[in-house]
């Protein structure tokens, strides 16, 4: 039995409006993992440690957040904030004993760029490898 990993994708509004065109369906073509699901938000600097944690509880297997580029974040410092936000999972997933490469911080440029597909590859990859969440009943 082939193991097909759940994986969430926190993603800046502005690093994937255009990845979102069709429905997604663009995505698809260009070869993004139909394994992950994407959450688009106004800013990942907004997304919380908590908030992290919990996709891992709702049936995760990995999760990745894609930001700006540090140095051209379209809310000053929201990918900075969102990059130590993903560390402090990643200290908490050790601290567990659980592999801190379950999850991962990406900054990309704005639009549909081949960098957004290939990050969406190398996580499905990663999470492949790892196999199924520790924390799935």
């Amino acid at each position: 039995m082939s193991f097909e990993p759940k994986i969430t994708l926190f993603s800046c509004h502005y690093a994937s409006q255009q990845s979102c065109a069709e429905k997604g369906k663009e995505l698809q073509q260009l070869g993004f993992p139909t394994t992950i699901t994407l959450v688009r938000v106004p800013c990942t600097g907004k997304v919380q440690v908590t908030t992290l944690l919990q996709a891992f509880e709702d049936g995760a297997d990995g999760v990745y957040v894609v930001g700006c580029p540090v140095e051209s974040c379209h809310n000053v410092k929201g990918s900075v904030r969102a990059a130590k936000k993903v560390t402090a999972v990643k200290k908490a997933l050790e601290e567990l004993d659980v592999e801190s490469g379950r999850i991962e911080m990406f900054h990309l440029p704005r639009g549909l760029h081949p960098e957004f597909v290939a990050a969406g590859v190398t996580m499905d990859k990663k999470i492949r490898t790892l196999g199924p969440s520790p924390f799935q009943s």
